[in-house]
């Protein structure tokens, strides 16, 4: 049933959802056995599995885990139990809560001259050629370290990404900035097959980098730089900075940033114009 669950996602939804299971593993004290997991938690009944799973929420808030972590922690879980009711192996199904997650507090990113600043500290086409698809793009990391170099195409000014949650590719228009920062890269990586951003460290040189290693670089470009900056910043700043020269189409915006939900954006569009402020100072001025 595991094997059925996992069967058939885009490799990020697999790794996430084989993380998330063997973190429930950890939790059981049973190394790495996703299968005798799962045995364990659908053997125990509706009231049992409920409460054991409301002692793992628990457990990751013990932890200080994001409320966003937790909550795809728990969605393994329900999906789980999903399909085992769908193949008529338990009656019931698992109801433990989301934590509530909190809104989106900081979309603004570096803003343009952070980015500028990014730019001016990173001492390789590699680094230059990520912050611009991160940036230029919108790019997630996870979408940028799974690239491999036959997903660019410099001669039509295309890239080809899996997005999240999606099973099949989806083909992106290269802005003139970030195709010259790419063919940097290409020309100094080389164009031989296999992924497109490689690690540097000794340890896992010529590797393909991790989403780790991503975040560790992005964040050591910001410390020079004297902020502190992650590489989602880099993709709110882009999609606030396509709002702003928009004059806030959001619809249009909707198609680069590829989010599903069209109300995301609006709470971009909502702290790029602090349209609350607005409001109340309108209030205040009318006593």
């Amino acid at each position: 049933m595991v094997e059925a669950f996992l069967a058939g996602r885009n490799p990020r939804t697999f790794h996430a959802y084989s993380a998330d299971l063997a973190d429930f593993c950890r939790f059981l004290g049973i190394a790495q056995d996703i299968d005798s997991a799962a045995r364990m938690l659908l053997d125990r009944g509706h009231g049992e599995a409920n409460g054991l799973a409301l002692e793992y929420r628990a457990h990751l808030v013990r932890r200080g885990l994001q409320a966003a972590t937790i909550n795809r922690r728990l969605a393994a879980l329900r999906s789980l139990v999903q399909l085992a009711r769908t193949l008529g192996m338990v009656p019931w199904s698992l109801d433990v809560e989301n934590l509530k997650a909190q809104s989106y507090r900081d979309t603004r990113g570096p803003g343009r001259i952070g980015f500028r600043l990014l730019l001016e500290g990173a001492g390789n086409e590699r680094d230059r050629a990520i912050l611009r698809l991160l940036h230029d793009l919108g790019l997630r990391r996870g979408e940028v370290v799974a690239l491999d170099v036959a997903d660019v195409d410099l001669d039509e000014g295309a890239l080809w990404i899996l997005g999240k949650g999606r099973t099949q590719k989806e083909r992106l228009t290269l802005p003139e900035p970030t195709k010259v920062a790419l063919a940097a890269w290409v020309g100094a990586r080389g164009s031989e097959p296999g992924p497109l951003f490689i690690n540097f460290d000794r340890a896992r040189k010529g590797r393909r980098l991790t989403g780790t290693g991503l975040y560790f670089m992005v964040r050591r470009l910001g410390q020079r730089a004297g902020f502190a900056v992650r590489p989602h910043g880099l993709r709110h700043g882009g999609i606030t900075e396509a709002l702003d020269l928009t004059n806030g189409n959001v619809r249009a915006v909707q198609r680069f940033s590829r989010h599903r939900d069209v109300r995301i954006l609006t709470i971009y569009d909502d702290n790029r114009t602090d349209l609350g402020g607005d409001v109340a100072r309108l209030v205040a001025a009318a006593l």
